[in-house]
């Protein structure tokens, strides 16, 4: 930060914690909230529930033990009284609180043991003839050691030495009725003392939204901009010769959709263009989606390139090894499977397979990634479930070809809002209609005290022909693994015991692969009844013939967990059934969780409300992909500035690029770019 010498590397270091690492950053360090010091509450006036500041003599002031160590004064006005009350406290405290002193305090004030009280208020010394603040004083993000008033100083600095020229022209604001840059600045952090607090803090006031625009502008321009040097780049021409894929579909026991064949037209156009295609390719639970990456890596294929195609886990990774043989085998095209849990020997032999170009098809887990893997002539990489992955994992597995084209794959469904900002960079293709035969799946929401039903239930399918899983729950403890294993072991320890006539079986992720592809496969072969399982087999199961499912204590799992777990069973022409069991008491997020996907079945309803309980970070993954979220805008509540901004974005590259880059150099300048893909 290029600042004066007076500030210390102690606070500097603090921060940098902040995400402050230079003085235009201090700008746009907004507040969480305002205190009201601009006006006196008369304490007779003060009422539970209300924040306020008021003004007094201390009358008592005394160090108290009961119920625990606190210093509790007694603040007097007039023949009214007010109790303050501290847990913790310093002897400078107990000065300034001594009786016959006048202060003026601020806090929330509540219903306590000695009546009306406020739990450790701001407090400082004050008379008639101290002057009150002129506006509402900001309550910034902060970390330890670095106290409020600095902040506010180092801001309130940066505010008067800065510019504060606006990136965007008049006419373009006045067309969106939007605030002028500064003044929105300004306000925000000095606020005066007419303008309506709650009305800051909800994020609703015009200088709001102002700077929610300019976020969200940056981020559509930033997105074009990397959609624009796409473009610029060379990938491999990969024609379609309608040879290897046509022999595909004229194979398949079925046809393709619609929605299919529209999305692989779209995904074949791209890949014969000379610049890398990054498309992202979404799809409800079942839709088929393998089928169409299956399609696109024939086409590159054809044209005598390798393809990766990568899964996060490899319970999924396999399934695509071994749906990809079944289909591609007999068109000459084997393909090699690469995981972390090979022997050495098989590693080996499969990274001198990829690297000498004997096989075109590799398929794999994140063992992909390593640097002992050489791809001989990669021309495309396809990545399933792309939002489990870190951005630097997709980049470097990118990096293994010249420039190969990416297509990426999710089945968590996005809402329109978080395609439109997050993705903006990408093409997305939907597929938005799920294949003919398939039966609705029947959600029943039903209370642990009535578990022995559910064995009844598991019985009765099971004896009727039909299969059937029990899903363990997730356990969010630090020894998660260790526990979520116990609880499946247990689990299936009693079914087996209260379902004798019913083979068993047992799949986790503490399994040996081998272990774990047995049981998988005596599943799907029909030899066992039921499969108690972790949450392994939340992507990637395909057992026609498995209509019931049952998930314990369903109120632990978020609501894209859930309707993943839940396309595992509907996938056959019987009528299938998903029992979420659930332990009272519920919390209200877990009761809004099950209420979402006991009424609900389309993928896209459930992922927005999905963001709206858990936000974008948690949806897309980008909690733990390292992704920069968007700090001030909020998609479910500002999609019309997102709107806005989008369409303001392509304008200005269009017809002003100066201005674009003025703002991106602003919001930008010295940070990551908001995404990388």
């Amino acid at each position: 930060m290029a600042t004066p010498s007076k500030i210390s590397p102690t606070t500097l270091a603090k921060l940098a914690k902040l995400g402050i690492h230079h003085r235009a950053d201090l700008l746009l360090h907004l507040p969480l909230r305002y205190e009201d010091e601009t006006h006196l509450t008369p304490i007779a006036n003060a009422q539970p529930g209300m924040t306020v500041q008021v003004q007094g003599v201390v009358t008592h002031s005394e160090v108290m033990f009961r119920p625990r160590r606190s210093l509790v004064c007694r603040l007097m006005e007039g023949h009214e009284e007010l109790t303050l009350r501290f847990l913790n406290f310093y002897p400078s405290q107990q000065k300034q609180l001594a009786v016959g002193k006048q202060i003026r305090a601020i806090g929330e004030v509540r219903m306590g043991y000695f009546g009306l009280e406020m739990v450790h208020p701001k407090c400082r010394a004050a008379d008639d003839d101290t002057p009150l603040q002129q506006s509402l004083t900001p309550i910034y993000p902060t970390t330890a050691g670095l106290a409020q008033p600095v902040l506010r100083k180092l801001i309130n600095n940066a505010l008067e030495s800065i510019p504060l020229t606006d990136t965007l022209p008049a006419p373009l604001l006045k067309k969106l009725k939007l605030a002028d840059f500064g003044d929105s600045l300004r306000l925000l952090h000095n606020p005066e003392a007419d303008v309506s607090a709650t009305e800051l803090e909800a994020h609703n006031h015009a200088a709001w939204r102002r700077i929610k625009f300019d976020e969200l502008l940056a981020q559509q321009l930033s997105m074009r901009v990397h959609h624009r040097e796409r473009s610029k780049r060379i990938a491999p021409a990969l024609p379609p010769h309608a040879k290897l894929t046509a022999a595909l579909l004229k194979k398949l026991p079925f046809k393709l959709t619609g929605a299919q064949l529209k999305v692989w037209q779209e995904i074949a156009h791209d890949l014969a263009l000379a610049h890398p295609m990054q498309r992202l390719l979404l799809g409800d639970v079942g839709s088929g989606k393998t089928i169409v990456a299956a399609l696109a890596a024939l086409q590159a294929i054809e044209n005598g390139y390798q393809v990766a195609f990568m899964a996060p886990t490899e319970i999924l990774a396999e399934q695509h090894y071994l749906k990809l043989s079944e289909w591609l085998v007999p068109l000459g095209i084997t393909p090699v499977w690469l995981s972390g849990s090979l022997k050495k020997k098989d590693k080996v032999a499969a990274a001198e397979r990829i690297a000498t170009g004997d096989t075109l098809l590799a398929i794999g887990t994140h063992a992909l990634f390593q640097a002992s893997v050489e791809f001989n002539k990669l021309g495309l990489v396809i990545v399933d479930e792309q939002h489990k992955f870190g951005v630097q994992q997709r980049l470097s597995l990118r990096n293994k070809g010249d420039e190969p084209h990416q297509l990426m794959m999710s089945a968590t469904p996005i809402p329109r809002t978080l395609a439109m900002s997050y993705y903006a960079d990408l093409d997305v293709s939907t597929i938005d209609e799920l294949p003919p035969g398939r039966t609705p799946i029947v959600t029943k929401l039903v209370s642990d005290a009535r578990r022995d039903e559910v064995f009844e239930r598991v019985r009765a399918a099971c004896l009727a022909g039909r299969q059937a899983y029990w899903v363990c729950p997730l356990i969010e403890e630090s020894d998660a693994l260790e526990v979520e294993l116990q609880n499946a072991i247990e689990t299936h320890q009693q079914l087996t015991e209260a379902l004798p006539e019913l083979n068993v079986g047992l799949a986790h992720g503490r399994l040996p692969p081998a272990e774990k592809a047995a049981v998988m496969a005596a599943f799907k072969a029909g030899e066992l009844h039921l499969l108690v399982a972790t949450t392994v087999i939340e992507v990637g199961v395909d057992v026609p013939n498995a209509s019931l499912m049952v998930i314990d204590h369903a109120e632990r799992m978020g609501l894209a967990q859930l309707h993943q777990l839940r396309g595992r069973v509907g996938r056959g022409a019987a009528e299938s059934m998903c029992v979420l069991l659930f332990m009272q008491p519920l919390s209200e997020l877990a009761r809004e969780r099950l209420k979402v996907i006991y009424e609900n079945t389309d993928g896209f309803v459930i992922a927005q409300q999905d963001l709206q309980l858990r936000g974008p970070g948690e949806l897309l993954g980008a909690r733990q992909s390292g992704v920069a979220m968007l700090r001030f805008a909020d998609l479910t509540e500002d999609e019309d500035l997102l709107e806005q901004a989008r369409l303001t974005a392509d304008e200005l590259l269009r017809d002003a690029p100066d201005v674009a880059r003025a703002h991106l150099q602003r919001w930008m300048a010295n940070k990551h770019d908001f995404l990388q893909v």
